[in-house]
């Protein structure tokens, strides 16, 4: 049995893509995964399934949330050791105690790649931001009092890109990865 989290994009934001975190965790469960958690409303489910194909667990979450919430939602799946080991290759600037900087963790949901991203987004605010890549994800950090001078802010949100990626900040995946 292997420890998953599931990421779903873009769900209770501003009253937009409404789901329950009650329903959602019992759409899981009717998947036939076990020891379901949500954290937070804002589409974060950590599981437990037998099956080892993250490309079937992903479609079959995705399918669920069509059926069952009408929605059309993005869903990021990795295995718990890969959330841990991403955290683990952190860079030593990102997800510090320094309260004047935000950090985020992006998801990059395949097929799209960093290239493609960066090519869309362009270059951080280098005053302002960082950004690292690591395998599928990208660490960002940015100033909290000037977010809206930083190059990535907007552009995450606004750019065609952005269905593909999905952003939580550092202290919600270091909760979720001890859960």
């Amino acid at each position: 049995m292997k420890r998953y989290i599931a990421f779903l994009r873009g769900i209770n934001i501003s009253g937009k893509n409404k789901v329950p975190m009650v329903e959602l965790k019992n759409g899981f469960e009717n998947l036939k995964f076990i020891e379901v958690k949500t954290y937070l409303n804002s589409g974060n489910v950590i599981f437990s399934s037998a099956d080892e194909d993250i490309m079937k667990l992903t479609s079959m979450i995705e399918k669920m949330i069509k059926e069952h919430f009408d929605l059309d939602i993005p869903v990021f799946v990795l295995l718990r050791e890969q959330l841990e080991e991403i955290l683990n290759n952190a860079p030593e600037w990102w997800g510090d105690k320094n309260k004047e900087i935000y950090d985020n963790l992006i998801f990059i949901i395949p097929p799209a790649r960093f290239a493609d991203v960066y090519d869309e987004i362009g270059e951080p605010n280098k005053e302002l931001e960082r950004i690292q890549e690591y395998k599928n994800v990208i660490f960002w950090s940015f100033s909290r009092k000037d977010y809206q001078k930083t190059n990535w802010w907007a552009k995450t949100a606004s750019a065609d890109i952005s269905s593909k990626l999905t952003i939580r900040t550092a202290n919600t995946v270091k909760k979720i990865v001890k859960m």
